[in-house]
């Protein structure tokens, strides 16, 4: 399947626009989700033995395997039920705002195959946590899925930030029956003023009315009633003095997890020539996204589950995040360049790795 997609496949999208091929490519996975019978072949070839490799278990739930797909591929939810035939062991839609929007200006999304590396400013375009709702209604709901599904929430551009806590409460009461958990999004560099909600004070406001809105729902039940596990995902940009504030409110509100990281706006090495804005993903990012897991795991003790996201272009880059005290991996940008079933050799390398 690499050496097919190497040869064949990679050449014919890369000849496209990137925002292009990446709108073919989720229409590709929207069409094998609806063919079960391929799909359900697809997922006996990359299943990891049950037998032989012991699931993932982090904030209450079971993961088939550590690598799941991250936010940004999957805006409006409609590839994800494919994801867990391509090896995927979990999958995290989004970004969604509760309102509707077109994103930035094209073109902003820019591929550097030389740095294994994306620049992206694509600024949250989704149809909205109505419209991504209802398509999940009518999707496998939780307790139903082949692996669980997590959803990203942000702040719609128009909301001004003094009226982001509401905003992200209505995608949260909308959305939160049909995901497995949530993720609280405050640090993509594409929305203006967004990762000022990073700061302790507004952060403090924000993570305090979700979680209190998240506690009212009641114990877990079936159909996907109840409390969900409650992540935030951090910016690689962060000093170490904002990261402890940072873990300090999610002690405080008793989240369940954390994300990091999301893309940077550091442009190391030969990226401090590129002119293009946004958030730069893929290898570039790989050293620090490590520091920053390596950092949250020594300053909690290894109590708070980590999600590692940033620079997982090969089997060496997952393992890293693991050895550095991840929970659970993320890819995006790897995918681009290595194809389909990077996830497949990825889950199967570090079960591998974690058996050893």
């Amino acid at each position: 399947m690499g050496t097919l997609y190497r040869d064949l496949v990679k050449p014919l999208f890369f000849r496209m626009d990137p925002e292009e091929a990446h709108e073919r490519g989720v229409e590709g996975l929207a069409l094998l989700g609806r063919i079960a019978p391929l799909r359900a072949l697809l997922e006996a070839c990359t299943r990891l033995d049950p037998a032989l490799f012991r699931p993932v278990r982090a904030f209450g739930l079971e993961f088939p395997n550590a690598i799941g797909l991250a936010a940004g591929f999957d805006k409006n939810a409609r590839a994800w039920p494919a994801a867990a035939a391509l090896g995927f062991g979990h999958v995290e839609i989004g970004t969604v705002t509760a309102l509707a929007q077109p994103g930035n200006p094209k073109p902003r999304l820019f591929r550097y195959p030389e740095e294994r590396a994306v620049i992206n400013r694509m600024g949250f375009n989704n149809e909205g946590s109505e419209a991504v709702a209802a398509r999940l209604a009518k999707q496998p709901g939780p307790g139903h899925r082949r692996i669980p599904l997590g959803v990203n929430l942000g702040k719609s551009k128009v909301t001004p930030n003094e009226e982001a806590t509401q905003d992200y409460l209505t995608s949260f009461g909308r959305l939160a029956d049909h995901a497995d958990y949530v993720v609280v999004n405050v640090s993509s560099p594409n929305t203006p003023g967004l990762r000022a909600l990073q700061d302790e004070k507004p952060l403090r406001e924000l993570l305090g009315a979700l979680s209190a809105a998240n506690r009212a729902r009641g114990e877990p039940g079936a159909e996907g009633r109840g409390r969900k596990p409650l992540l935030l995902k951090i910016a690689p940009d962060l000093n170490w003095a904002q990261i402890d504030a940072a873990l300090g409110v999610i002690a405080e509100f008793g989240l369940d997890g954390i994300i990091a990281t999301n893309t940077t706006l550091a442009r190391p090495g030969s990226f401090a020539e590129v002119g293009q804005a946004g958030g730069l993903s893929g290898a570039p990012l790989r050293r620090r996204s490590t520091e920053i897991v390596r950092y949250i795991s020594r300053t909690t003790g290894g109590r708070l589950p980590i999600i590692a996201a940033g620079g997982v272009v090969d089997e060496a880059a997952a393992g890293e995040k693991l050895d550095a005290g991840a929970t659970l991996v993320q890819v995006y940008t790897g995918m681009i360049y290595e194809g389909p079933f990077f996830a497949a050799r990825l889950a199967r390398a570090c079960a591998d790795r974690q058996r050893r």
